[in-house]
């Protein structure tokens, strides 16, 4: 049952929206497909079918960059998607795997800690031990056994790989094959396999791909939402899902509580108030729309748990002053220069002033 679950898979989550998509779906679909890239499309995008049912929307942006990312998928090239933290690169290589292969869970989480073994084949020892090499004793990572089933694998943060491990994907993307030298063989790709990677240059440790491994790959750049009613509308549908699938007793947020969050990242990240008339210093973290999401969601379990089940400014302020303050000392002052020029002086912000002033040390 996946109202169990703390987070169903994508291809779970949204069953429903697969099967009438699948039932509905008459276009050309690339081999092994579970849906042709039109059906793909429109489960990330959002739309009605002729038969009147509606597609919920995964990924509010650029249509245009979620068509060439399925395109690519369609051909012979890797995919990467590339973006700052939280323009939702996770969430669209999830999506995408499920819709094209039924399954997102072929997944390798890069860390500076990813062996070569995490990318290509272990080794079940005790079996080792006791009969020598063989397919008994190996263990397929994730991306072998994509090959093997002719499916999307996922690749989360390549650039946190070190970059000797990085490069043995380079003989899976250019020959379709995998070497099993110990056992004098090797796994052919079948049709349908493809790799999607996401990666951003924000965090500390990110280890460059070389460019023989760029090569292998076709980029797309996720961009930051463009205005602040697409930013307003991603957070308030990521919030409300969150709240259902936490089970969380409280009232969904109000919108405007949504929107001077969402005011708050947009301006302190682009350096300016959002009427354009005041310079503003940014502070060292990226203020994502995935942070915007984890700071409504962090009021409405205070508002829930130990409040009246309504998210006040009260309820914000702690979690909005942590996404904010990253640096004790260079954040802190950015944000109190906000505080006191923008927020305590805007129309109906009194009383997010006053509670930011409280939790701010």
């Amino acid at each position: 049952m996946t109202e169990n679950f703390l987070r169903a898979h994508a291809e779970q989550q949204w069953a429903a929206e697969l099967a009438a998509l699948k039932k509905a779906d008459t276009r050309a679909r690339p081999p092994n497909w579970n849906l042709s890239p039109w059906a793909v499309a429109l489960f990330l995008l959002g739309g009605t079918l002729d038969d009147g049912f509606v597609i919920s929307p995964k990924y509010i942006g650029s249509r245009r960059l979620i068509e060439i990312a399925i395109a690519t998928l369609a051909t012979d090239r890797a995919l990467l998607l590339l973006g700052v933290p939280g323009t939702a690169k996770s969430w669209v290589s999830e999506h995408l795997a499920a819709a094209i292969s039924g399954d997102s869970t072929l997944l390798v989480q890069g860390t500076a800690g990813t062996s070569e073994e995490a990318i290509r084949y272990g080794w079940n020892y005790a079996r080792l031990l006791a009969k020598g090499p063989s397919l008994d004793a190996l263990v397929p990572s994730p991306l072998m056994r994509a090959m093997r089933e002719g499916k999307i694998a996922r690749v989360e943060e390549l650039t946190g790989i070190p970059s000797d491990v990085q490069d043995s994907l380079i003989t899976m993307l250019s020959e379709k094959t995998l070497p099993i030298p110990e056992l004098n063989t090797e796994t052919q790709a079948v049709k349908g396999f493809n790799i999607i990677a996401t990666a951003n240059n924000r965090d500390r440790g990110v280890n460059e791909l070389s460019s023989a491994l760029k090569r292998r790959f076709n980029t797309v750049v996720l961009p930051l939402p463009e205005t602040a009613t697409q930013e307003v509308e991603i957070v308030q549908r990521r919030v409300n899902d969150l709240g259902r699938a936490l089970e969380l007793p409280a009232e969904p947020p109000a919108l405007e509580e949504i929107r001077r969050v969402v005011t708050i990242f947009r301006e302190l990240r682009d350096g300016k108030t959002a009427e354009g008339n005041t310079k503003l210093k940014s502070p060292s973290g990226t203020l994502s729309t995935a942070e915007a999401i984890s700071v409504i969601n962090s009021g409405m379990a205070l508002a829930a748990h130990f409040g009246d089940g309504q998210m006040r400014a009260n309820d914000v302020a702690a979690s909005l002053v942590g996404a904010v303050i990253k640096d004790p000392i260079q954040d802190r002052v950015v944000w109190l220069e906000y505080l006191e020029t923008v927020v305590k002086e805007r129309n109906g912000w009194k009383d997010l002033y006053r509670a930011c002033r409280e939790v701010t040390n």
